[in-house]
């Protein structure tokens, strides 16, 4: 018992840790849906594509960001424009934003897509040894929740049924240093990551991708 609690309290204490360290700014500005659905007009050739392909740092389908947590879109956007995440693309368009329109984009992204009554989600199926060992040696529970779709803080990302090849790539960019194009700075993922070889944290996009979640592809064909 004390070998499965080390980890995962030493995770949840730093998951807590992060939380309190974290800017107000997102609970101070109100999200505006209405705002946020005219100024996704720029996310929609990516984002509103099911099984669309980005070609940078490599071929991989972008997330699914319909129902995401809006305060973790938000932080994500916030680490895009500081240079936290290092991806031109991403970070061209949130140093663009405002404080106001990313946090009116998280709010618009958060309700999209989401059925009048929430959905009976399958229970996520049983993850093989291996996984189940990789899964505790990471703690990922402690801050995503049980299923991976119910993080402890809405500042975490909902991750059942994200893309496998999308999370790939994100978990191995918080393995990264010394790259101004591409990686992910953050303190708590960039140490669990690289605990992990790259064939394990395939390992564990490919279980947590096969999870029914929340997470969709609206269709938008048209610009508004």
């Amino acid at each position: 018992m004390k070998h499965l609690l080390s980890p995962v309290l030493s995770a949840f204490v730093a998951c807590v840790t992060a939380l309190s360290m974290a800017p107000a700014l997102a609970q101070e500005l109100k999200g505006d849906v209405k705002a946020g659905e005219k100024r996704a007009q720029m996310c929609i050739g990516c984002h509103g594509i099911p099984g669309y392909q980005a070609s940078f740092p490599e071929v991989h389908r972008v997330p699914r960001i319909s129902g995401q947590n809006a305060k973790y879109i938000v932080a994500a956007l916030n680490a895009y424009a500081k240079g936290e995440r290092r991806h031109p693309t991403m970070r061209g368009i949130a140093e663009g934003l405002t404080e106001q329109e990313i946090v009116d984009l998280g709010a618009y992204y958060e309700q999209h897509g989401k059925p009048p009554t929430p959905p009976t989600l399958r229970p996520a199926p049983e993850p093989s040894a291996r996984v189940a060992e990789l899964i505790k040696k990471g703690a990922c529970i402690s801050c995503h929740g049980e299923g991976f779709g119910k993080p402890i803080d809405a500042a975490y990302p909902k991750v059942a049924g994200q893309y496998h090849d999308y999370l790939v790539v994100a978990l191995r960019s918080y393995k990264i240093e010394g790259n101004d194009k591409v990686g992910r700075s953050n303190g708590i993922m960039g140490g669990i990551a690289k605990q992990f070889t790259n064939a394990e944290l395939r390992e564990l996009a490919n279980y947590i991708s096969s999870i029914e979640g929340e997470l969709r592809v609206v269709p938008q064909s048209k610009f508004r």
